[in-house]
């Protein structure tokens, strides 16, 4: 597993929101929940720092300043096989959030996610003029279509 992770700074929702995570993201789990002892600026007993796996990726939540705010220029990408993989996604993570163009939401805890199909790179690899079709069509997109994006590729 790899030493590099994000670490999410959550006004005071950082437990919920991994549970939450790990309730919709296959292959996830919780690792461990850091709580205040007696010492620091925490409360005995409120939760500190959370890690989980998220599909096999280390994630760190911590509960820190109100002052800072998630945003769109920072996101977690989840590619996906199927459309109904994108359309879970999609549907379960954009629940109280707001969606935004090109298969970009930011979920009810303000965090930023990119729902896009696992075969974007082979989208992205043919000449420019597939490529462009490939742009042309995404812009057009809030949740990404996989059937869509393939044909612009092919021409269709």
């Amino acid at each position: 597993m790899s030493n590099l992770f994000p670490c999410l700074w959550f006004k005071s929702e950082a437990e919920e929101a991994l549970r939450y995570y790990v309730s919709i993201i296959r292959n996830s789990s919780m690792e461990n929940v850091h709580r205040a002892g007696e010492v620091g600026p925490f409360s005995k007993g409120a939760v500190i720092s959370v890690t989980a796996l998220l599909d096999g990726q280390r994630v760190l939540a911590l509960n820190g300043n109100p002052q800072f705010q998630f945003s769109p220029a920072t996101s977690l990408v989840a590619l996906c096989d199927t459309q109904a993989e994108i359309d879970d996604y999609w549907d379960k993570l954009g629940a109280g959030g707001q969606t935004m163009a090109c298969g970009w939401l930011t979920d009810k805890y303000g965090v930023a996610w990119q729902i896009a199909p696992r075969i974007f790179p082979k989208l992205w690899s043919g000449d420019q003029a597939s490529t462009d079709r490939v742009m042309t069509a995404m812009m057009k997109m809030v949740k990404l279509d996989i059937a869509g994006l393939q044909k612009a590729f092919d021409g269709q």
